[in-house]
């Protein structure tokens, strides 16, 4: 409608110009001259009228082209935004996924870790499991701590074992078991570098005289403090380990790591 209304504006102007040039008196010419001379003619007000609606016709096709290039240029932004969402969102995907890779990686490793640790105390743990000493005649008792037990030596899953066996502890406080367990939560928490709760297990099972696992507890805390630049405190329990069970494979284990 604003286009309409300029268009009949300029042909109003364009209509008072050509009054204007009509209303203007003719030219006159010397009859004394020659006859060949021609005599000049108005420019014909119709064709200056098409001529300013050619100009208009011109300006509103570029406007139009203008129009399009920038909606062309619009549509590829749009497409572009699109593709970088996407790319960004791809690329997020593939950085959480190393992420899981890597912290699967670094399970495996540790499990692997711990069960190096763990072959000579299997067969001792079955030996002990036969003795008067720690059996329990509670069969349910029983069951649960070979079930978690057997989570760390047959099926290797040491985060099962480790809340099977605070379960235990929880459930049977006063279990014949209960120096193993707290062996088995030393060993699974010394191989997760969780020293503080390491050392509080491993104290627990030094303070059972008679436990077969003692002798190795001792050693463990010495690892312990060796761990956390404590040498002094290291070889006391190196050298305990040593005078209380000289013949014992703890004691050849202190030997070989206790500093002079």
């Amino acid at each position: 409608m604003f286009s309409n209304l300029k268009r009949a504006v300029s042909l109003v102007l364009l209509a008072s110009a050509a009054g204007t040039t009509l209303a203007a008196p003719a030219p006159v010419s010397n009859i004394n001259e020659s006859n060949s001379t021609p005599v000049s003619t108005p420019a014909s007000p119709e064709n200056e009228v098409q001529r300013l609606e050619r100009l208009l016709q011109n300006r509103n096709r570029i406007q139009i082209q203008m129009q399009q290039q920038m909606d062309d240029m619009t549509a590829e932004m749009s497409d572009l935004r699109g593709l970088v969402e996407r790319n960004s969102y791809e690329i997020k995907k593939l950085l959480d996924r190393q992420r899981e890779l890597f912290l699967e990686l670094d399970r495996v490793r540790s499990q692997a870790q711990t069960a190096s640790q763990f072959p000579e105390e299997a067969a001792q743990e079955k030996a002990e499991l036969k003795s008067a000493g720690t059996f329990s005649s509670n069969q349910k008792e029983r069951e649960d701590y070979e079930a978690a037990v057997d989570l760390i030596l047959t099926k290797k899953d040491y985060s099962g074992a480790l809340e099977a066996l605070n379960q235990f502890q929880a459930t049977y406080p006063d279990s014949v078991y209960s120096p193993n367990a707290n062996y088995w939560l030393g060993q699974l928490y010394f191989a997760k570098k969780q020293d503080v709760e390491a050392a509080k297990h491993f104290a627990s099972v030094v303070s059972f005289t008679d436990s077969g696992k003692r002798a190795d507890a001792l050693v463990k805390l010495g690892d312990i403090a060796k761990r956390n630049k404590k040498p002094d405190v290291a070889n006391k329990y190196y050298q305990q380990a040593i005078d209380e069970y000289p013949d014992s494979a703890s004691a050849k284990t202190a030997k070989s790591r206790i500093e002079k």
